[in-house]
């Protein structure tokens, strides 16, 4: 993956599979099993092992504007899809290319290391990200002032509440603006009151971003912030195009059956 800041964001993606082994005891019988009731998405691999693919030949190409939705039920592969555009997962046939500098809100956690204080894990997601020093402390200031964890920033992480690792995962995730955005809504699932806090943050960061691909159930959010819908179901793209149309096959909604004009007259 590239990063080219100075460039327009890209993001392509060329008939990739992800596949995670499966390592459940030695029982043939078991694994046959399984395959058979998982609908064709268990495979054994040439080093023998019993694989569920997560993801089956998706092709995408994103540009500068463009605002994608992914959509689907449970174990789609809407979060698997994006984190192998993160390059956390590694595609085992096809290819990603991401240009330009990435942001990924898919967990509070991501990156962050709980025996390390929160001050100390804000100048580490400072370095990670090229920043000079002046830069480093402008973020500690920043993450410090939206987190609202006051002298709990000095404490190792380990210590922190699921809220306060939230609030420190999400003003540390939203305080470099990338050119691509790549968000699971889950991420989004902090206290109501601090959420209501860190709304307009995050609309600020959507904006701002050239390329946006979000991973949510939210028919209202895939309305307002998306210019583009994909429907994932067993690893696979089962529609790709406008939201409404997407959202529509999605939930079963008929499409309207034309008047015949001649009729009437």
């Amino acid at each position: 993956m590239s990063d080219a800041s100075a460039n327009p964001a890209v993001v392509d993606v060329h008939g990739v599979h992800v596949s995670f082994p499966i390592y459940h005891g030695n029982s043939r019988s078991l694994k046959r099993t399984m395959f058979a009731a998982a609908s064709g998405r268990l495979q054994e691999d040439s080093r023998h092992r019993i694989v569920v693919q997560a993801l089956r030949d998706v092709s995408l190409s994103l540009r500068a504007g463009d605002r994608l939705g992914l959509i689907g039920g449970n174990g789609a592969g809407k979060t698997t899809l994006l984190r192998t555009l993160a390059g956390i997962y590694e595609p085992v046939v096809g290819r990603v290319h991401v240009q330009g500098t990435i942001g990924a809100l898919l967990d509070p956690n991501l990156g962050m290391n709980p025996e390390l204080t929160g001050r100390e894990n804000i100048a580490l997601r400072g370095l990670y990200n090229g920043l000079p020093g002046p830069a480093i402390r402008r973020l500690e200031e920043d993450v410090q002032e939206f987190a609202e964890l006051a002298e709990f920033l000095d404490l190792p992480v380990r210590f922190y509440s699921s809220g306060m690792v939230i609030r420190l995962g999400f003003a540390l995730a939203t305080a470099i603006r990338p050119q691509v955005l790549l968000m699971d809504e889950w991420f989004l699932a902090g206290d109501a009151a601090f959420m209501e806090k860190a709304r307009e943050r995050l609309e600020d960061m959507v904006r701002g971003a050239e390329i946006l691909v979000l991973s949510t159930h939210s028919t209202a959010i895939v309305l307002e912030w998306c210019t583009r819908v994909i429907w994932l179901d067993q690893g696979r793209v089962r529609a790709d195009g406008a939201p409404q149309d997407v959202m529509d096959q999605y939930l079963g909604v008929p499409a309207p059956v034309p008047v015949d004009q001649s009729a009437i007259a």
